[in-house]
């Protein structure tokens, strides 16, 4: 019997620990509940002999994805005890932590090429969700401390309850509720704030009927079946998912905001689901006189994204910038 050869994943950026997929094995060791998801790929055996294959979980099945990442968060991360409440957005770790190295990146373009790590490199999550993702991946990799922001108090204190569970983060990870969901940056970045970069992963759809179609559809490509209900694996809660205006409102949004806070931000960044929404995001920007502007295209599988990152700072003032 013959394995088809593991293929590096080529498209996740260099030093991302998951280009060369999941071993299942060492996973369900850290990590047993994820076993009983684990199942033969019947794609990818030798037809010479059917007793092996390469291991695989149902990704359209919302406890499969959740043990994967508590099990990824263990063996990679040291994140030891990592939960999130149901129905709401359990995030693809390798995309996650793919934005984190290429924003590590962006920083060592202003430090002579050396990424900057440890707590005084300050990271603004605007959205942290119920996850912590973001931060639980940039303190861990880099060593960065987090401010994460939040409209939605239930997030907010599930993520409270996973730094308090991982006490190696309680010193580099601080929460903010947003009492003003009409705003990102305003009632968060006070005068005396100095973040090396902001991080967010929008709500990218106008509405819930969207996110609910959107939804059905992934399911769908997944399981390559018809199915009319949506699965909650991929997504929970309004303000996770859907928005007025959609991501396209919400990044407008946001780099208005940001101009209020020129000197008090190295770099501005998000993701841009929607590659349609980069013109106008362009125009807006010109707009508000930032400096530089930069766009990196991430993929991950079949789904293709990009960060949208931008500096009021000129070339000579991020030479300048304190890590």
């Amino acid at each position: 019997m013959k394995l088809k050869p593991i293929i590096e994943k080529t498209n996740l950026h260099p030093r991302n620990q998951h280009r060369l997929g999941y071993n299942f094995d060492e996973l369900s060791t850290v990590c047993p509940e994820l076993q009983q998801f684990v199942a033969i790929n019947e794609h990818n055996i030798d037809s010479s002999d059917s007793e092996q294959a390469k291991q695989t979980i149902d990704f359209s099945n919302p406890q499969a994805v959740k043990a994967l990442n508590k099990a990824l968060l263990i063996a990679n991360y040291d994140i030891k005890n990592w939960d999130i409440p149901d129905n709401y957005l359990c995030p693809p770790i390798p995309g996650r932590v793919d934005y984190i190295h290429y924003i590590a990146d962006l920083l060592a373009s202003a430090n002579n090429g050396i990424i900057p790590e440890g707590e005084n490199v300050q990271v603004l999550d605007i959205g942290i969700g119920a996850n912590c993702i973001y931060p639980m991946l940039g303190n861990s990799v880099y060593g960065w401390s987090f401010v994460g922001t939040e409209i939605d108090e239930k997030a907010i204190q599930n993520c409270k309850k996973i730094i308090e569970n991982n006490p190696k983060l309680m010193d580099f990870i601080s929460l903010q509720l947003q009492t003003e969901s009409r705003f990102i940056f305003k009632n968060i970045i006070t005068p005396e704030d100095r973040f090396s970069l902001t991080v967010c992963n929008p709500p990218f759809h106008n509405s819930q009927e969207e996110a609910t179609k959107a939804s059905i559809r992934k399911i769908n490509n997944l399981e390559n079946t018809r199915t009319k209900e949506p699965v909650l694996n991929f997504g929970g809660q309004n303000a996770e998912l859907w928005c007025d205006g959609g991501e396209s409102g919400f990044v407008t949004q946001m780099i208005f905001e940001s101009a209020k806070y020129p000197m008090q931000c190295l770099w501005f960044t998000t993701l841009v689901s929607k590659k349609e929404n980069l013109s106008s995001f362009y125009k807006t920007l010109n707009k508000v006189n930032v400096a530089e502007v930069k766009t990196i295209d991430m993929a991950q599988g079949q789904k293709t994204s990009r960060i949208l990152a931008w500096t009021f700072q000129t070339e000579a003032q991020q030479k300048l910038w304190k890590f």
